[in-house]
Parts: C-alpha cells; sequence; structure tokens
C-alpha cells in the first residue's frame, strides 16, 4: 500500500506546489476538529461557571505559560463574564465556536479544493500517458486486445484513481491527523479515563482486518467485470447495422445483463465489506463511552466537571468517527490499488519494435523498396516464407492471391507495424529498423478498403494528411479526388460533420475523401488496400479516376481482390501460402497457365470450353 502511495505522489509532483498547500491545510483541519471541542467546552464553562471554573482557570494557567498575552485577554473576558457581563464581553465569548466553525469551513474547503485540482489533472495526465502508450504499442498487441475492455481501462480505472488521489488523500491526510490530536488532548485532560476508552480498541482491527480481505478479492474482479460489460456495449453498439439487420437487440441486451449482474454481485460484495466494519466500530465505541460513565457513576474515577465530562465524551465520539473514516478511506485505496494494477500492468508493456537509439535519415523518393529474404510468423503460424522481392521507383506493383496468403501482411511490414522474424525490409539501402519510424510513414500514404474517417468536418479529415495545410491545398487535392463537388453539395460544404467513421457518406464519398488525404500528404510512396473491392460499378469508376491521380509519380503497392484493376500493373507479384509462387505482368502470367490464370479465370467464371490461348502480347 506505501508503494502504491508513493506511485501515485510520483505522478503529482508537477503540482507539487498545490499539493503541498493541500496537505497543510488537510493538517490544520485535522487540528481544527480538536479546536472545535475546545471551543464548545470553553463557551459552556465561561457560560455557565457553576460547571467548570476552576478547568478553566487551571487550563488558562498551562496557556500562560506558551501564550501569555492571550491567557491573560482570556482571563480578563472569563472575569468580567463572571462579575459584570457586558453585551460585547457575551458577544466575544460566544463568537468562539461561529469563529472556529469558519475556520474549519475555509481549510477544509481550501484543503478538499487543491487536493480535487490536483488529482483531476493527475488523472488527466495520467489518461494521456496511458493513451499514448497504447496507441504507440504494436499492431500485434491490438489485434488481440478488445477495444471494449481498453476503454474501461482507460475511463472506468482512471477514475477509480481519482478516488483514491482526492477522496482518500483528504481522508489520508486530515482524519489521522484529527484522530492523532483527539488521543493526545485525552491523554492531557482525563489520562486514565482516555486508557479505559482505548481498551476497545483493538476490537475495532476486527472487522477493518476480516473484510479487508474480501476487499481485496473482489476489487479487481469489479474491474474485470466493468471491462466486460464495456466490452459487450462496444461491440452492440459498433455492430449495430448487424444487431438491427439479425434481430440481435434481445441478444445484445442478455448479454448486457448478464455482464451486469457479475458486475453487480463484485460490487455488492465489496460494498458490504466497506461499510460493515463503520457500524460495528462506532458501536464499540459506544460501548467505551458507556462503560466511562458507569465507572463514574460507581465512583471508579475522580468526578470532572460536567464541561469537562461533555468536552470528553464529544472528543470520544469525534475520535471513533475519524476511526470509521480512516477504514473507509483505506478500503477505498484498495479498490483504487486493484484498478491500478491493471493499469501500470499497461503502462509495463513495451513494444517489441525497437526503435534505434540513433535514428539514420530516410529519403523514399526515387528508392527502390526491397524485401530480401523475408520471413514472418503470427506467433507460431508462419505467414511469409523467403519473401524475395523488388518493387522499382516510380512502379505499380500489384500483390494478388487467395485470402491469407500474405499481401497485406507485406504492406505492414513495409509500414512497420511488424518487424520481420528473419530478412530485412530497404527502402533504397536503408534497413527500415535503422529509421526513426514516424519519419518511415510520414513517406508512405495509405488509402485502405475499410476508410478510417473521424467523426469531424470534411476539411479536418482531409487535413489530416498533413496537419497544418492551407483551406486552397486542401480543395485541391479534394478536386483531384474527385471529392469537391460531392462536398459542395454538403449542408456546410467543407464544414459539414460526417458522424462516426464518415457514417453520413456514402462508401464511394468516403473512399474519396481518403484518396484526397493521400493526395494532401504527398508522400513518395503510396499503398492501396483492396481501395474499391467494396464500391459498386459506379462509385469504382470516380475512385478509379482519383487513384490514378494518387498514382503519378509516385512508387505503389496495390493489394488487389479485383484482378480487372491491376492489368496495367507494371508487376504482379501472386502469392500462395506466404510465398511468391509467380510475377510478371498480366498478360505473362496469364500465358503460363499457373496460379494467376487459375485466380483469373475463378473470379471471371471462364469456362474451359471458352478458353482461348492467351495472347503474351
Amino acid at each position: 500500500m506505501v508503494s502504491f502511495l508513493f506511485e501515485l505522489l510520483r505522478w503529482a509532483r508537477p503540482y507539487r506546489t498545490r499539493l503541498g498547500l493541500g496537505i497543510a491545510f488537510g493538517v490544520v483541519a485535522g487540528l481544527n476538529e480538536v479546536l472545535l471541542v475546545l471551543a464548545i467546552y470553553f463557551v459552556f464553562a465561561v457560560i455557565f461557571p457553576q460547571t467548570g471554573a476552576q478547568e478553566i482557570q487551571a487550563a488558562l494557567e498551562r496557556l500562560a505559560v506558551f501564550l501569555p498575552g492571550v491567557a491573560r485577554f482570556l482571563g480578563d473576558r472569563v472575569q468580567e463574564l463572571s462579575l459584570a457581563p457586558t453585551v460585547p464581553t457575551v458577544v466575544l465569548v460566544v463568537s468562539v465556536i461561529p469563529a472556529v466553525m469558519a475556520l474549519r469551513g475555509t481549510v477544509s474547503y481550501l484543503n478538499i479544493y487543491l487536493l480535487e485540482w490536483v488529482a483531476i489533472r493527475v488523472v488527466t495526465d495520467f489518461r494521456g500517458r496511458l493513451l499514448r502508450h497504447l496507441l504507440d504499442l504494436p499492431l500485434s498487441f491490438h489485434s488481440r486486445s478488445s477495444t471494449g475492455e481498453l476503454m474501461s481501462r482507460l475511463a472506468n480505472d482512471v477514475v477509480t484513481l481519482h478516488g483514491a488521489l482526492a477522496n482518500s488523500l483528504v481522508a489520508l491526510i486530515k482524519d489521522p491527523v484529527a484522530l492523532l490530536a483527539f488521543v493526545v488532548y485525552q491523554i492531557t485532560q482525563q489520562p486514565r479515563l482516555t486508557l479505559l476508552s482505548l481498551i476497545i480498541f483493538p476490537a475495532c482491527l476486527i472487522p477493518v482486518i476480516v473484510y479487508a480481505r474480501k476487499i481485496r478479492k473482489s476489487s479487481e474482479a469489479i474491474q474485470n467485470e466493468t471491462a466486460a460489460v464495456f466490452e459487450g456495449i462496444h461491440e452492440g453498439l459498433s455492430g449495430v447495422r448487424i444487431v438491427k439487420a439479425y434481430n440481435l437487440e434481445p441478444v445484445v441486451e442478455d448479454q448486457y445483463r448478464r455482464n451486469n449482474a457479475r458486475f453487480l454481485s463484485q460490487f455488492m460484495r465489496v460494498t458490504r465489506a466497506s461499510e460493515l466494519p463503520g457500524p460495528m466500530i462506532e458501536f464499540f465505541g459506544m460501548i467505551g463511552a458507556a462503560a466511562l460513565l458507569g465507572v463514574i457513576a460507581l465512583g471508579g474515577e475522580q468526578r470532572t466537571s460536567a464541561a469537562g465530562f461533555m468536552a470528553f465524551i464529544s472528543a470520544i465520539m469525534l475520535m471513533y468517527a475519524r476511526i470509521k473514516s480512516v477504514i473507509r478511506m483505506y478500503n477505498r485505496l484498495l479498490q483504487a490499488r486493484a484498478a491500478s494494477q491493471r493499469v501500470f500492468r499497461l503502462l509495463e508493456l513495451r513494444s517489441d519494435l525497437v526503435e534505434p537509439a540513433h535514428p539514420l535519415p530516410l529519403h523514399a523518393a526515387g528508392q527502390d523498396i526491397r524485401f530480401e529474404h523475408v520471413d514472418f510468423e503470427y506467433g507460431d503460424q508462419p505467414v511469409l516464407r523467403d519473401i524475395d522481392l523488388t518493387v522499382k521507383a516510380g512502379q505499380l506493383v500489384a500483390l494478388v492471391g487467395a485470402s491469407g496468403s500474405g499481401k497485406t501482411t507485406l504492406t505492414n511490414l513495409l509500414l512497420r507495424f511488424y518487424d520481420p522474424k528473419r530478412g530485412r525490409v530497404c527502402i533504397g539501402d536503408r534497413d527500415l529498423r535503422e529509421v526513426a519510424t514516424p519519419e518511415l510513414r510520414r513517406q508512405i500514404a495509405v488509402v485502405t478498403q475499410e476508410t478510417i474517417l473521424f467523426n469531424d468536418t470534411i476539411h479536418r479529415n482531409i487535413e489530416l494528411g498533413r496537419p497544418g495545410a492551407a483551406p486552397a491545398e486542401i480543395e485541391a487535392a479534394a478536386r483531384h479526388a474527385h471529392a469537391h463537388d460531392f462536398i459542395m453539395a454538403q449542408p456546410r460544404g467543407y464544414d459539414t460533420v460526417i458522424g462516426e467513421r464518415g457514417g453520413n457518406l456514402s462508401g464511394g464519398q468516403r473512399q474519396r475523401l481518403a484518396i484526397a488525404r493521400a493526395l494532401l500528404r504527398n508522400a513518395p510512396i503510396l499503398v492501396l488496400d483492396e481501395a474499391t473491392s467494396a464500391l459498386d460499378t459506379e462509385s469504382e469508376r470516380l475512385v478509379q479516376a482519383a487513384l490514378d491521380q494518387l498514382m503519378e509519380g509516385r512508387t505503389t503497392i496495390c493489394i488487389a481482390h479485383r484482378l480487372s484493376t491491376v492489368v496495367h500493373a507494371d508487376l504482379i507479384v501472386v502469392l500462395a501460402e506466404g510465398r511468391i509462387v509467380e510475377t510478371g505482368r498480366h498478360a505473362e502470367l496469364l500465358a503460363r497457365d499457373g496460379h494467376y490464370r487459375r485466380l483469373y479465370e475463378l473470379q471471371f467464371q471462364t469456362p474451359a470450353a471458352e478458353r482461348a490461348p492467351a495472347n503474351p502480347a
């Protein structure tokens, strides 16, 4: 637990000034709890001198040792009030309690405000650091992770840390200080009664120990079940078209109910374990207070004044309330630690794509791309085997083959989403592992079948290709992508918000925006991943025209599903089971009667009797 608190404070180091002030005000707030008891005792004894005049005098004599001026002033007011009370003196005395309450409210407010100020900024920084860390992790991590679970960690787990930093940190400072101050006050006033009252204290620790063990077991389970709830919600909402098309609303709702039932079960276990010790402690505390009354009534202890005893009992009750608060704070910290362990485990993950300590510059324009004897596996499953391929600068190279043959994996290696297990990928003479990954990706533009657009304006979605581009450059890119006309037909033109994933646009329109984004990037290398396979004929014609503009003067690697789109490629590379089995131009490959021809005939369903000899020209 101590290491967990130090870890939280380490994150708060940038805000240490306000954190220190918040802690200081928390200490003052804790001491003020005892000051309130003293104020009530003082006013009660002064207004009713028969209940505690001697004790007041003795207290003033002790105060005179440290603050003689204050003791003299208070003594004069007490004497004046007992002999000939005046309105100013009465107002001064009875104003002590409101003044202490005003001080108590002020320091408590500043304590909570400052610690909340620090906590929300630490949590915001922490969430930003976690988000950036997740984005920096390799594609292999995201391919095996649930988006819903990651969202839960970013949202729910980090919010739990906020509770630990804000609410628990307030109690961690204020309540132990108040508890210690009460014990010191009690011992100085009534040492024997205090020791008697604390005999019951060990009994208060029993429920704390028992239920803390239950909280530790259930707290991490709560976070896991919360992640399951988020995961189900994310899948239901992100796949809402399929949910509606197949009438799966009851299935999604039933899954939510089952996930939520497990979450509620764990949540209520933690609630019971957190709250049951409090009433038990208060009950034991009142047993102690009742025993003290019995001891005094039976004459087993020297009688004190009514004011003194009232202050003593009030302090006992407040002391046990502080104990209850400290225990509740400890339970919150247990829950926060369980949440933090999941988050810290994420932060401990390291990318297997090691950035070079001294990255070399990369100038991809006019350079060949070379895959030199590349092998790659996903886990233990081989995907690419001994790939030896050169893409000449300015060429259009098409990758074709059945699903799972390794086409997309080749482009993933070029983008350095993964590193090859053996061999190397080079641009020019530069191994990609010697280049800073952001520098590499700045020189590659990507257009995929699944167009990724954001719930923002058309202008912003295109601008992401080169942040900071001028509006005229964005419009020029849209015109080259044959997108300007449909953009201007939108309600607000380039300022139209297109919805999540561009849901307010057609497939062809989304694809042309993606092409405009790639055009704006103006990168020397272009990767097309089945960019037209999901389009109708009319949309494909417009998108293909935009792609022709985009490919002009660039080295292009095109993953093709429709073989009709690659008949003019400079080089067609045929992959099967992770190996290159054929290379050549369209007519050459058809003439060989190999894998490519079989793919071509299968796609166009050419009957054997109608086949004409392929013309190699």
